[in-house]
């Protein structure tokens, strides 16, 4: 496999924490097996979560950290992310990261749109991998909440800006994990950087 150029979140916003590790592990070894990566670590970025009464046409002005990310994100060809389910979704300032890069101009193309009125998408030939740790097993998010999240993702940020497909890893029940479990699921982490998959 050639090299792949890969940006690596960390969508937790604590600054200790499971999603981080399963980042470190993950990109250790995807740059051990020659892929260039760029971390994004959400617990460390400064931004306003709030998107505001801004609209599209007038938006806030990016900060240096949302502008980081987004010129990272054009470069890249494989997003990594590692999250937290909280509530049946992602935790509130990683949405309000994808709030705020995810803009017309940038992430999609408002004046060429489909038959049905969607935007043309501007990140197309990328991919995604979420790391997604829960208390729910992946079985039981699939059949008691179709699997909602993993949706949301898929397909209302990351394929509607053309970064598809995106993929999951499940690691739950992660609240008592224990040791033993936590470094199965980094190697798991490590194999899929060394993948880049």
């Amino acid at each position: 496999m050639s090299a792949r150029k890969i940006i690596v979140v960390n969508g937790h916003p604590g600054a200790a924490s499971l999603s981080k590790s399963l980042c470190g592990a993950y990109g250790v070894a995807a740059e051990a097996a020659g892929h260039e990566v760029r971390y994004h670590d959400v617990s460390n970025m400064r931004f306003d979560m709030d998107y505001g009464a801004g609209g599209y046409e007038n938006p806030k002005p990016l900060e240096p950290d949302l502008d980081s990310f987004l010129n990272d994100l054009e470069w890249c060809d494989h997003v990594v992310m590692a999250a937290p389910l909280w509530w049946g979704a992602i935790p509130a300032k990683l949405k309000g990261l994808f709030d705020r890069v995810l803009l017309p101009g940038r992430a999609f193309d408002t004046r060429n749109t489909n038959f049905v009125g969607l935007p043309a998408p501007l990140l197309t030939g990328k991919t995604a991998r979420v790391m997604l740790t829960s208390d729910t097993p992946a079985l039981l998010l699939r059949l008691f909440y179709g699997n909602a999240v993993k949706k949301f993702l898929a397909r209302q940020i990351f394929g509607f800006v053309g970064i598809k497909p995106a993929r999951f890893t499940s690691f739950a029940p992660a609240t008592k994990a224990g040791p033993d479990k936590a470094k199965l699921w980094l190697r798991t982490a490590e194999k899929l950087g060394a993948r880049a998959a």
